[in-house]
Formats: C-alpha cells, structure tokens, sequence
C-alpha cells in the first residue's frame, strides 16, 4: 500500500478517535455547540487560528509566493492585526455576549426577523463555501497525492459528520488542536531545511526572480499599495465582527478568549513566513516544475509547495503535507458545520417550530442537523465535481461573495452604534448585496481606465487586486454609509425589543470571569485527553524514523516527533490538583440561560 495512503489514514483514524472520545462531554446543546463555554484558551486560539486558512495555502498562497514573492504575507498579516484588535477589544466582548450560537445575537440586537435573514443567508453561503473547499481539496489530492476525485470528498465528508456528530463542539475544537500540531510539524521542518539549502533569508531573496515584495505584472505600483491597504482592512472587518464571533463563544471566560486571540496572532504573525520560505527558495533554485507536474498545465506553481517537499524533504514528508492539507481545510469545514447545525436548531427549529421541545429532544435532533449538513456538503461538493464547465461553478463562488461580504457591514456596525431600526440590518444586507453586483459583475477594467485617463492597460493581477480594493471602498462608503444613515430614521423601539438591546450591550460590556477552581476537573479532562492525543501522534511521527532515509532524514522526523510529544507531555503534566467536591468533568450551561434574564443582572451573575 502507497504510504501516503497509509499516513492519511492514520490521521482520519486520530481524528475520529478524537470524536470519540469526546462524546462523554456532551451532554446539552450548549456543549454540543459551543463546548458549554468551557474551552481553554490554548484550544480557543489554535481553533480561531486553523478556521482562517485552508489547503489553499499551501497550493494557491504558495504559487502566489513562487510569483510575486512576498505580497501574499500581506494577506495573513493582515490577519494577524484583526486577531490583535481581537484580543484588545473584541475577544471578551464577544464571549460576554453570553449566547450559543452567532444569531442568537444578532437576534437580541436586531430582532426576531433578521435572526431568520442572517440564520438563512448563513447557512447557505456555509454550505456552498464548505462543498467548494472539499472539492477544491479533492483537486489538490488528486492531482498532487494520486487521490480519487470522489473517494477524497466522500471520505472527507464522512469523517467530518461523523467527528462533528459523536463529539460536537468539544470534537471540532480539539481536531483543530491536533490539526494546527500537523501543519507546524510540516511548517517548520520544511522552512528550515529551506533555510539551510537557501543559504539564509537574504540569499533565497536575492536568488528571488523577480522583485521580491511586490512581485510581477505591475504597471501601476500604486495599485498594489492600495491592495495592501484594502486587504488590511478587510481582514480586520472579517475577523471582528458578529458572524466570526463564534470563535470565542466556547471559551471559559473573557480572560480566556482574550489569551486565545493572542496565541492565533502570534501564529498568524509567525507562521506565513515558515509557509512561504519554501515556494520562495523553489522560485530561484531552477527547477522545472512544469516538466515535474505536466498534469497541473499552466497551474504548475500551484504544486510548487509539494515538489519541496518531494525533492528535499525525507521519504514520509509528502504524506504529512498531504495530511497538513487536508487538516487545514477540515478545521474550517468542521467548525462551519457545527455551527450550521446549531443556527438551525437554536435559530429555527426550536424558536419557529418547536418553542417547547425538551433539551434531550434537541440534542437528537441537533445530531441529526449534523448529519444532514454534512450530506449537503458533501452533495454540494460532488455536484461541482460533475460539472464539466466552470460556469456554475463560478456561479456558485460568486453567489457565496455576493451574500457573504454585505452580512459583515451590519455585524461589526451594529456591534458599535444601537439607535438603528431593526430594519436597518437586512436592508443593509441588500444594499451590500447590489454593490457586490455591480462592482463584480458589471465593472469592467475599460470604464476606470476612462475615468483616469490611463493610457497603459491594467494587467490580469492589476484588476484583480483592483476589483478588491474598489469593492471594499464601495462597501465601507455605500453599504456601511447607509447603515449609519438608518440611524435617522431611528424612532424608538418596542418595550420587548428595548430591553433585548439593552441586554445585549449590557452583557457586551459586562465581564465574564470564572474563577481559577472552576471546573477544574473540566479543565484537566482537556488537558489530558489532548495531551495523550498528542502525544501518540508524537510517537508515531517519531517512529517514522524507521523509514528508508539518510541519517539527516530520520533526524528531522525525530525532532518532529519530539516536538509533537514534548507539547503531549506539557498538556498532561500541566494539570492542577481538583478541589474537594468536583468529581466529575461537568459543563457549566448557566450562560444559556443569560438570555431570558432582565439587563440589570446581579453581580452575582457577572461571574457566568
């Protein structure tokens, strides 16, 4: 049997076991959709971390950085500053908001109509994005690793529902844990033997074959400054605003969520500049990679990441990257599909339906939501599998831009100015929705080219990173300019739904602060099933020495290894002696019931 096949097998069977062993930590919908509010920031950040990047990463990130160097570091560090404004003001924000899922939220602050719009316009834009990266994957596997188009999205599909079914919240989280110990194993082995070939960072920029910094196909220089500044700031509106805020929903408290966001943008601050050592040593080391991956046509870049490791890198390596491709895209899919799951049953079902089903009620179905989505993606993923044109595709990728971008405008405004009519929030989103139109499908390079005067046409790489940063003008000044201006039409609200806003930015302010004996029995379960986790796979990489390489091989395997075992054992050991009377790992659910209670809540309150 190959042994790629072998390593990614291993990997889906460590993450059903995940799955598995976390199933005795469920016990209500809360736990089942945000870890009861009981997760420790180590997981918390390597959760909001893993949801930011996919196998794109390593695929079409690296072939950016084969061409153009470093611009595409600007994309993530753009993302680390949205995770350090996270950690200065919205990461315990969010978590004090109290609340299950994202639209519970949105419902306190908008009402009971635009908890529909955004549960539904959420759903689909989830289900259409996650059926795309499964099937972006299955190209990759296929292609790259000898994977079979379907056999890949079906398999992915399977283990995701099965892990997000038996295990819920806890389940994803903890995959995304073990997940990120994956992606750095690869990273850092591969940017270091980078290094070491490279001769150092200043040899492999000067041997870079074009500017390094901003790359190739520019004739306006200012179009890329402006692409830069337009990326900082949509990153920083995607990763703090209300429909991201599920990352810190399940934290154990704001002090929790705070350190989580910190520890995502230190990785996002450190690790592109592991990523991308090796496509950028592979841009000036001569290799043909064409003549080396003639089925990837003029895409040959793409597989620029995968030849390092082929060429460079020990017997096993290539089944690792395979597995930190498929880790990458999973995280994200399997977080998407719980919370999915949990905007259905908390947003839908049991509000619209069935306001009186009991909690066990729920739980089953909550399981069965599970499953269902994940089906969906799964179909979504094999029906663009079948298209034989990229048309619908396209089309696809399009409505989920088209519906995705105008939701944030209304979740990061309203978070921040509350004299707005509930209306304020869905008309946004329709306002948005036309601009994405207009800007995406009826602008055209010719029309701005006029309107400056310009005499040398844009380049294919101009007008995209035009079309992005125009987009985002476009929303900042018409959508979000038309969301302040409903503040205007501002009359007042209903005695119900003025007491609903007042709450929400009551709890918003209000913080949430556990005490250190608090669950620590919860806390040590963690730790030690995490730990263990880790730990095998420690051994395992480690016992990949035994494969046929040079002694610098097995080393760089056992320094892995190592790595992965050593963090193991810190989790383990990291665990606290447990107060008399906390004898079993049990989740603390009173945050739910935080919603029904008036604004002016105890002080007692404060510390749920």
């Amino acid at each position: 049997m190959d042994l790629n096949i072998v390593i990614i097998g291993v990997y889906f069977m460590f993450l059903l076991a995940i799955g598995w062993m976390f199933r005795s930590m469920t016990s209500n919908t809360s736990d089942y959709f945000r870890g009861g509010g009981n997760v420790l920031w180590w997981m918390v950040g390597a959760c909001a971390f893993m949801t930011q990047f996919s196998a794109w990463t390593f695929t079409g990130a690296a072939s950016k950085a084969y061409n153009d160097g470093f611009a595409i570091v600007f994309l993530f560090l753009a993302n680390a500053v949205g995770y350090f404004f996270n950690y200065l003001y919205f990461a315990p924000r969010f978590r004090q908001m109290r609340v299950v899922t994202v639209v519970d939220a949105l419902r306190l602050r908008f009402g009971k109509t635009n908890e529909q719009v955004f549960a539904w316009v959420s759903m689909v834009t989830t289900v259409l994005s996650a059926g795309i990266a499964i099937n972006a994957l299955a190209v990759i596997a296929s292609s790259l690793g000898g994977f079979g188009m379907e056999v890949t999205i079906i398999t992915t599909g399977l283990v995701i529902i099965v892990l997000s079914v038996v295990g819920g919240a806890w389940a994803a989280i903890a995959a995304d844990f073990f997940q990120m110990m994956i992606v750095m194993v690869v990273t850092v082995s591969c940017a270091a033997v980078a290094l070491y070939l490279g001769g150092g960072p200043q040899q492999i920029i000067d041997k870079f074959p074009t500017d390094f910094i901003s790359g190739t196909e520019l004739n306006y220089m200012s179009i890329f400054y402006i692409w830069c500044f337009s990326i900082f700031l949509k990153q920083i509106g995607l990763t703090n605003n209300l429909l991201y805020s599920y990352r810190y929903l399940t934290a154990k408290d704001s002090n929790h969520a705070r350190k989580g966001a910190i520890l995502a943008c230190v990785l996002m601050l450190i690790c592109p500049l592991l990523w991308f050592l090796p496509p950028w040593y592979m841009a000036g080391a001569g290799v043909d990679l064409q003549t080396m991956f003639p089925e990837q046509g003029a895409n040959y870049s793409e597989a620029s990441y995968l030849a390092f490791v082929k060429l460079y890198m020990p017997i096993g390596m290539v089944g690792l990257l395979l597995a930190a491709m498929f880790s990458a895209t999973m995280s994200s899919i399997d977080t998407g599909l719980n919370r999915n799951a949990g905007i259905f049953v908390k947003n839908f079902l049991q509000p619209v339906l069935f306001p009186k089903m009991s909690e066990a009620a729920l739980m089953h179905v909550s399981r069965t939501a599970s499953i269902v989505f994940g089906v969906l993606i799964v179909s979504v993923a094999l029906f663009i599998n079948s298209l034989k044109e990229l048309s619908l595709f396209d089309a696809m990728l399009y409505l989920s831009a088209l519906l995705g971008f105008p939701q944030i405008i209304p979740s990061f405004l309203g978070f921040f100015i509350r004299r707005t009519p509930d209306w304020a929030a869905w008309a946004t989103i329709l306002v948005g929705a036309i601009v994405s139109w207009v800007v995406g499908g009826l602008m055209e390079p010719a029309h701005i080219e006029r309107l400056f005067g310009l005499t040398t046409p844009f380049t294919d790489r101009e007008w995209t990173d035009l079309v992005v940063a125009i987009s985002l003008i476009a929303h900042v000044v018409i959508t979000g300019g038309f969301f302040c201006l409903t503040t205007l039409f501002y009359k007042g609200l209903p005695p119900e739904r003025e007491e609903a806003v007042t709450r929400f930015f009551t709890n918003r302010d209000r913080p949430l602060i556990k005490a250190d004996g608090d669950h620590v029995h919860l806390d040590n379960h963690q730790r030690v099933l995490i730990g263990r986790t880790v730990g095998i796979a420690g051994i395992l990489v480690m016992a990949m020495m035994a494969l046929p390489n040079q002694l610098w091989g097995r080393v760089i395997l056992l320094i892995c290894g190592a790595g992965v075992l050593g963090v193991g054992a810190l989790l383990v050991l990291s665990t606290v002696p447990v107060p008399e009377g906390q004898d079993r790992p049990e989740a603390d659910a009173a945050d739910d019931k935080d919603l029904a209670t008036p604004a002016t809540a105890t002080s007692q309150d404060s510390a749920r």
